[in-house]
């Protein structure tokens, strides 16, 4: 399924290249918000670190 959304925004970013100065504007102005607030940074990192927390713990189990 990933491969189908990254292979339709690639395509879509090839047919309209002012949609990559959007998108690159957007991720930029989220960077930025969440390196100027904290908690939105821990939030972030703590969705983004949750599968691989888990895998480990749940090997520690078995």
């Amino acid at each position: 399924m990933m491969r189908i959304i990254f292979g339709a925004l690639l395509g879509l970013l090839v047919a309209f290249p002012a949609l990559g100065a959007i998108l690159l504007a957007i991720a930029g102005t989220a960077a930025v918000a969440a390196a100027s607030y904290p908690p939105l940074l821990a939030a972030a990192l703590g969705v983004w670190a949750w599968p691989r927390i888990s895998r480990t713990v749940r090997g520690w189990t078995s």
